[in-house]
């Protein structure tokens, strides 16, 4: 039986793409799917709703940000 890779979030391309692409994809999506600190009060509870898009559960506030994480200088 073969050793399973661990692509994480990436498993759903299956076999294509290839691995180099598929560890990218892995690190920035699994990084923008985390709680961020939200810029207002300080913090975890930023979600991302859409490109650039984020909002804090705990403020309540909506604002733009990076789209891929909070901070990001991309």
């Amino acid at each position: 039986m073969p050793k399973k890779s661990k692509v994480g979030i990436a498993g759903k391309f299956g076999a294509r793409y290839g691995s180099t692409v598929k560890a990218k994809y892995s690190a920035i999506a699994s990084r923008q799917k985390q709680k961020q600190q939200c810029p207002f009060c300080k913090k975890l509870g930023s979600r991302r709703l859409a490109k650039g898009l984020w909002q804090c559960k705990r403020c309540k506030k909506k604002y733009a940000a990076s789209a891929y994480y909070v901070g990001a200088k991309i």
